[in-house]
This record gives C-alpha cells, sequence and structure tokens, in this order.
C-alpha cells in the first residue's frame, strides 16, 4: 500500500504522504478543539512545526548524499524527493520540545495535538506497512523491446540474477526526460545493477525518434503498450521507479524524478 501511488491532475503522491497529510489534518482539529478549550491557539505552532520538520529532513539527507549533488541549487531542488524520514522526526521532536518549554500555555493543546497526529500515523502507516511486508514479486507481463522481440521481467531477473531497477518512463513527462542522464551514468557504473525502462503507452518509432533526438543511449527500453506495468503495481504517476531484489522481490519504491543521491539511496536498499 505504501508503494502505490494516487495521481491528481499532473502530480503523483505516494500513500506515504498522503498519510503524512492526513495525520498532520487530524493533528490541526485536535490542536484547534484542545486550543478553544484552553484559550490557546497552537495551529501557528504546529505549521511551523512541520516546516521545520520538513528542511530538517532536507537537510539531513543533502549532508547524507553530499557528494552525489552537483552544486547549492541541484541540494535546494526538493523535487528529487530526498528526506530523511528519521532526521525530519528528530529535528521536529526537538522543536517541539522547546516550544513545550518555552510556552507553558500551549503545552496541553500541543501535546494533545501530537499526540493525536502520531497515533493517526502510527496506526494507519503501520498497518500499511505489515500488508507492504508481504513479497511482492516482479509482474510477469509480456512486454516488446525496440525491435519487437516479447520479453518480460521475470525472465530478465532469471538470466541476469542481479537486482532489477524498474523505471516507468514516457516521452511527454519532463521529469522522466530530466532524470535520464543519471540513469544513463548509473547503467555504465553499476554493472552489477540491471536497468529496465518501461514505457508507458508509446510505440517503437516514437521512442526512437525521442532517443534520437535527445541523444540518449539506454539498455533496455521495452514497451508496455497498454500501461500494464503500472497498473500492476499500483503506478500511478510517472516517473516512477522500482527497485527489485535479486530474487525478484520489490524491496523500495519511488515517485517522481529521481536525482543521483536520492538513487544511491534506492540502491543502498538493494546491496
Amino acid at each position: 500500500m505504501l508503494q502505490q501511488s494516487v495521481a491528481l491532475g499532473p502530480m503523483g503522491f505516494s500513500i506515504h504522504q498522503l498519510l503524512i497529510g492526513l495525520a498532520f489534518l487530524l493533528a490541526l482539529i485536535a490542536g484547534a478543539l484542545l486550543g478553544r478549550r484552553h484559550r490557546e491557539s497552537v495551529s501557528d505552532t504546529l505549521l511551523t512545526l512541520l516546516i521545520v520538520a520538513f528542511i530538517g529532513a532536507r537537510l539531513v539527507f543533502v549532508v547524507r548524499y553530499w557528494s552525489e549533488y552537483d552544486g547549492l541549487l541541484s541540494r535546494l531542488d526538493i523535487r528529487d524527493g530526498g528526506f530523511d524520514i528519521i532526521g525530519g522526526i528528530l529535528v521536529g521532536v526537538a522543536y517541539a520540545s522547546w516550544v513545550l518549554w518555552r510556552s507553558p500555555r500551549q503545552r496541553f493543546p500541543l501535546t494533545g495535538a501530537l499526540v493525536a497526529g502520531g497515533i493517526v500515523w502510527g496506526v494507519t502507516a503501520g498497518s500499511a506497512t505489515l500488508i507492504e511486508h508481504q513479497s511482492r514479486p516482479l509482474p510477469d507481463i509480456k512486454l516488446t523491446t525496440r525491435t519487437g522481440a516479447i520479453i518480460d521481467l521475470p525472465q530478465m531477473s532469471r538470466r541476469s540474477q542481479q537486482p532489477i531497477v524498474v523505471n516507468l518512463w514516457a516521452s511527454w513527462c519532463p521529469p522522466c526526460i530530466r532524470e535520464m542522464p543519471v540513469f544513463e551514468q548509473a547503467q555504465t557504473n553499476e554493472t552489477d545493477i540491471t536497468f529496465v525502462f518501461v514505457n508507458q503507452g508509446e510505440t517503437s518509432s516514437h521512442i526512437d525518434a525521442f532517443m534520437n533526438a535527445y541523444g540518449f543511449s539506454l539498455d533496455n527500453v521495452w514497451l508496455d503498450p497498454r500501461n500494464e506495468v503500472g497498473q500492476a503495481t499500483g503506478a500511478h504517476a510517472m516517473p516512477t521507479t522500482l527497485f527489485y531484489d535479486a530474487n525478484g522481490h520489490l524491496v523500495n519504491t519511488h515517485f517522481g524524478e529521481l536525482s543521483s543521491a536520492t538513487l544511491q539511496r534506492g540502491l543502498e536498499h538493494l546491496r
């Protein structure tokens, strides 16, 4: 469940992100109700706490993968989804502790709001994680190569006996185009990983023209004309990158654009 995405217009969100939003919304409601009773608003404090935790999660991630970024702008570009959840939680807890110490009037409503949000997050995310821990194998779907040969992902897994990274993409998707140089470099450097690029819904001639226009050189570019892999894996937004171990079991999913840093984080789960 946490590995699935939901598409809202041009944007895609993972179930994980939506559960965080739900927990924060219920924390706001609980804080408003308790704050009204004690005549002390905590909504601004909760919003600030979210922002502080968000920034903290990004900073911790960037520090961990500092060498994977090529400059300040790339480190500030959050489109790659590079966040350290544990780091963000620790920063958020530190900020909340400071507020509780500094503002006695906020202690009861703020504590109640945080407990409510934490319980909602723990129950929903915990239940979803238990479901997700059930093994999810590579989808057994017939695909075609750019030369018209029939192939499938389990067949590739048996042939390579390596972890497999499956990228779902389309030529009309700007984030897909921006991340392709990252995959090009990784496919050259990471010889112990097999990379497969499954195009969603386009023809071989269209893909050839696209690759030639941009000068991309990628191996294992396959066609999925009916978007069956996306449907089977719950990936309803592009780009989506799926990380499978050498036994063909899903171990991680990244929704949205990848940077070199977020790709390395995904590959760490495979080693």
